[in-house]
């Protein structure tokens, strides 16, 4: 028989679930020593799952505090002109993002559960934050003199009691008439009342009904990403701009692209994607885009074949190697030291007016096959 599924009632501190981060950056328990353990109660799936997102949430709210007291970043709140009332997301920027003069790096994240100075949840819980986290991207950044900008293309909405929402908005008053009215809270009070009484047979634990209020102009990863170009990336003084993009987030750059096509070409001086899953056909990237990504992005994919390898691509667009890894969620922190090193060729390669190192490389690499 099932057992009784307990109340979804969580700590909400790390201190509180009895873990805490080591000197490596792993999570352990702070009495074993043990790793995480997802399946803390047999036969409860259900209950193991929402334990793990509780962890996850607090995760979240850990990596934001590291982002500013580790890495010293500002937390800058969006919309720039939001009003006290409507909803607001953030982004992190270094000092100096928008007076650097020589260059700026910035990083998105995937799709999913993950939010800014992230690349995997699930990496951050199980392995190490190195790994998982964006923070050795930011830290060697700024030692190379890079100003940072960190975006949030996950944060695109924010969450209210479907209840809430309700009472505020038949407070407001209607022209209804008051019979008609009545008529319909009792049928709808009835209605309520036998759903209820089915509802706490077949979910004992009822969960609150939300409902997303979106946050202007960032409703999704690409507007964010169009978002944080026209008001931060755009006035930025950097004569080099790149961008590191794992996963949707080369899909969120490549939106970025088609909209802004003429103004990423003359900041932008290289792309690094982390297994990227944009697709030039499906985005109707024209023409132009495909050839400048060619020259000045570079696709570090999941494979078994070592770091830097050539990879076959079915698709015109950017150059495809190997992350060192077939681990999609591992495949920025494999490609670390590979990103610094190509940026850095695409900036010396662009000081001295030389092709871009990038398609030379790519060359090399297919001389070297044939």
């Amino acid at each position: 028989m099932k057992k009784d599924e307990p109340p979804f009632d969580f700590p909400d501190t790390l201190e509180g679930f009895e873990y805490a981060f080591n000197e490596k950056g792993q999570l352990r328990h702070i009495k074993t020593g043990e790793p995480f353990v997802f399946n803390y109660r047999e036969d409860l799936h259900r209950w193991n799952q929402k334990r793990y997102e509780a962890l996850g949430e607090i995760i979240t709210r850990y990596v934001y505090e590291l982002l500013e007291s580790d890495c010293n970043l500002k937390k800058i709140s969006i919309p720039v002109d939001a009003t006290e009332s409507e909803p607001k997301s953030f982004i992190f920027m270094s000092e100096d993002a928008l007076t650097n003069p020589q260059k700026l790096m910035v990083l998105i994240h995937g799709s999913g559960v993950v939010r800014a100075g992230q690349w995997a949840r699930r990496l951050i819980i199980n392995e190490d934050l190195d790994s998982g986290t964006q923070i050795p991207f930011i830290k060697r950044a700024m030692d190379e003199g890079y100003g940072v900008i960190v975006l949030n293309p996950n944060e695109n909405y924010i969450e209210v009691e479907k209840q809430k929402m309700h009472k505020q908005s038949s407070s407001d008053g209607t022209d209804e008439p008051a019979g008609k009215r009545e008529r319909r809270d009792k049928i709808s009070k009835e209605t309520r009342k036998r759903r209820d009484f089915y509802e706490k047979y077949r979910n004992p634990q009822k969960e609150k009904e939300m409902m997303q209020l979106f946050i202007r102009e960032n409703g999704s990863p690409e507007e964010h990403a169009v978002y944080v170009w026209d008001h931060f990336i755009a006035q930025a003084a950097a004569e080099n701009v790149f961008f590191v993009a794992h996963s949707y987030g080369g899909l969120a750059f490549v939106e970025l692209m088609i909209q802004r096509e003429a103004d990423v070409k003359s900041k932008v001086t290289a792309v690094a994607l982390t297994d990227s899953v944009h697709n030039v056909w499906h985005q109707e990237a024209g023409k132009t885009i495909r050839e400048w990504m060619r020259e000045n992005c570079c696709n570090w994919v999941s494979s078994s074949e070592p770091l830097d390898t050539s990879v076959e691509s079915m698709l015109p667009d950017c150059p495809r190697v190997s992350a060192g890894t077939d681990r999609h969620e591992l495949t920025s922190w494999k490609s670390f030291p590979s990103i610094f090193k190509f940026f850095a060729e695409a900036s010396e390669a662009k000081s001295s007016s030389q092709k871009p190192a990038l398609t030379r490389r790519s060359h090399r690499i297919k001389h070297e096959e044939l």
